[in-house]
């Protein structure tokens, strides 16, 4: 028989796996994660955490931790240039994953190789925040698959002319030959300093 379970105790067991992991546990790791035998009783612990609001399932069905981002106060303005001192006042919290990624069900990931972007602030390393199923307007920076090859660039239209711009001079502009398919919209970029 497998060890008694509280829901809060099941609870703190997948997210703890989800932080380590960075990914929500199967059915079958579920039976090792809370000591069961059948993936049945797993079932049973995923409807009482569905029904309490600590798991809930995505539009494809999918299991996932409820949506209860961390919020950060913003104490308020600081100069980029001259000394200027900065007032610690409360003027409001952010939730970083609602300030960043303002559709989570459409959006992705992906972490920045090469330097082609450089002059968008946009360096080798950082991560992207990638929106899909949104409408390029000129000057948005994409995610394209041009010609069979995947880049991330300015996207350009002037009339029935389209291009991809990097914002590194190095490198010339992209018109597609044969195709052009695009993969999704830039909408953040994250930097983490060591």
């Amino acid at each position: 028989m497998g060890r008694m379970r509280t829901i809060k105790g099941t609870a703190k067991a997948i997210a703890g796996f989800f932080r380590e992991q960075r990914r929500m546990p199967t059915y079958a790791g579920m039976t090792v994660l809370l000591g069961v035998r059948s993936k049945s009783v797993v079932h049973f612990w995923v409807q009482k955490l569905i029904a309490a609001g600590l798991l809930e399932k995505d539009p494809r069905g999918f299991l996932r931790l409820p949506h209860r981002g961390f919020t950060i106060p913003m104490v308020g303005k600081i100069t980029a240039g001259f000394f200027s001192p900065a007032e610690e006042e409360l003027r409001d919290t952010i939730s970083f994953d609602e300030y960043l990624v303002p559709r989570p069900e459409a959006s992705f990931l992906l972490k920045v190789s090469g330097d082609s972007m450089i002059g968008a602030g946009i360096r080798q390393g950082d991560v992207v925040v990638v929106e899909r199923g949104r409408e390029p307007k000129s000057g948005d920076i994409i995610l394209a698959e041009v010609d069979g090859a995947w880049t991330m660039k300015y996207f350009r239209k002037k009339g029935k002319d389209i291009f991809l711009e990097s914002a590194n001079s190095a490198y010339p502009p992209i018109r597609p030959e044969t195709e052009l398919k695009v993969g999704g919209v830039v909408r953040a970029v994250i930097r983490k300093y060591p």
